[in-house]
């Protein structure tokens, strides 16, 4: 199945759904728009980021962020998910390892915390070839890693959700949170970036 009839499936299921609870009188036609346009008003990589400057400035955070990552980020007032509850798991970046998150049946990915999932992250090319090449796909992200550091690829589920917790860079110890936050991209919570 391509991504484009899948698209279409699913649009269509949705409209038909959407018009089943119209018909029946549960919402109101502009309802189910009000409700995505406010769930993906709180979802930004903005949020992702001050959880990833949390962490660099709490140890105590840290270590429960990757223990437990829903309930840390719930800490910070966020939730991995939407309506339903996914599991977060917070991937470490060291010296030796980098992470890299993919969805291979979809696009599953934390919303509220990195913001609407990018256009190559739901493509069939990025799916199928970071797990093959992970090494290759970040080359062409402009990440280039030494021979000696592992990459680890990790698939989201539709129960699990995963984001990377970056590594700080270098000379950074006097920066605050908010300015720590500023410096972390959405690539760099997927593990296509370094930051």
């Amino acid at each position: 199945m391509s991504g484009t009839h899948e698209d279409a499936v699913i649009s269509r299921q949705v409209r038909r759904l959407e018009s089943l609870l119209e018909a029946e009188g549960i919402v109101g036609g502009d309802t189910v728009d009000e409700v995505i346009d406010g769930f993906l008003a709180g979802a930004s990589p903005v949020n992702g980021a001050k959880v990833v400057a949390r962490a660099w400035t709490d140890p105590a955070y840290r270590k429960r962020l990757l223990a437990d990552g829903t309930s840390a980020v719930g800490e910070l007032g966020f939730s991995a998910g939407g309506v339903q509850k996914q599991r977060l798991r917070v991937v470490e970046n060291t010296a030796d390892t980098h992470n890299v998150i993919v969805c291979t049946l979809c696009s599953c990915y934390p919303l509220r915390l990195l913001g609407p999932s990018p256009g190559w992250y739901k493509s069939e090319a990025y799916r199928s070839r970071v797990v093959r090449d992970p090494r290759g796909v970040l080359a062409e992200f402009g990440v280039t890693l030494p021979e000696s550091v592992d990459i680890t690829v990790w698939d989201s589920s539709a129960e699990t959700r995963y984001m990377v917790l970056p590594r700080r860079p270098a000379g950074t110890d006097r920066l605050n949170e908010e300015e720590l936050a500023s410096l972390i991209t959405r690539n760099g919570l997927i593990g296509t970036g370094v930051l």
